[in-house]
């Protein structure tokens, strides 16, 4: 568990409480050891605003910066771990969909990564989601399930109109790394229907000419 410390959404930062704080007055939160709270209003500089378990209430600002404990990306830490509960809690406190961490990485790519196929159908319920982010290494969210073999969420990224024609640095192609037959077959379809679409598209273009 972890104290989360907001602006803006997509820059909420993250801190881990050290220890629990006594609230001396009712505006105040009370929150324990390990506890993650997402601060909303920074505006004072004295007292923060911010929520834990579904509580609202101030915190001293001093408490955060020498009592707690930052963690970038909680977001990305989720989706690593798999833990659905922590995922929803940060979205529901405006943690940005789309961040990205020190490897350039998105949590769905990460998600991805992982196999957690109920974290990937979460983060697909946020309506800016972006599938086609690549990190340094020039991966995408298909890349990394193509890559660890996970067909069902190939299919999920598929559906949702991940692109297959993104190569990474390797100039690879999510098809170029699918370790088994599964994802390979999808990733062929796909692009397969891709490109007689462009071929279609294109006789379109040519007759419209000629109707010129």
């Amino acid at each position: 568990m972890a104290l989360v410390l907001g602006v803006a959404e997509g820059q909420v930062k993250v801190f881990r409480a050290l220890y629990t704080f006594e609230p001396r007055t009712p505006d105040e939160l009370y929150f324990e050891e390990g506890d993650i709270i997402y601060i909303t209003d920074m505006s004072d500089t004295n007292w923060w605003k911010g929520t834990s378990k579904g509580r609202t209430g101030l915190i001293p600002s001093n408490y955060v910066a020498e009592q707690a404990e930052s963690i970038d990306n909680p977001l990305h830490e989720a989706a690593k771990r798999g833990n659905l509960s922590w995922l929803r809690e940060c979205l529901d406190n405006r943690v940005g969909v789309n961040g990205l961490d020190k490897a350039g990485s998105t949590a769905l790519y990460w998600a991805c990564h992982g196999g957690h196929k109920d974290i990937v159908e979460m983060l697909f319920t946020q309506p800016n989601i972006e599938l086609n982010q690549q990190n340094k290494l020039g991966d995408t969210a298909l890349h990394a399930a193509a890559w660890k073999g996970y067909a069902d969420i190939v299919q999920l990224l598929l559906e949702k109109g991940a692109r297959t024609d993104l190569r990474n640095n390797e100039k690879k192609l999510a098809l170029d790394m699918a370790t088994n037959a599964a994802c390979a077959s999808l990733l062929k379809k796909k692009q397969g229907t891709d490109a007689v679409r462009t071929l279609s598209n294109a006789e379109d273009y040519l007759d419209d000419e000629d109707s010129d």
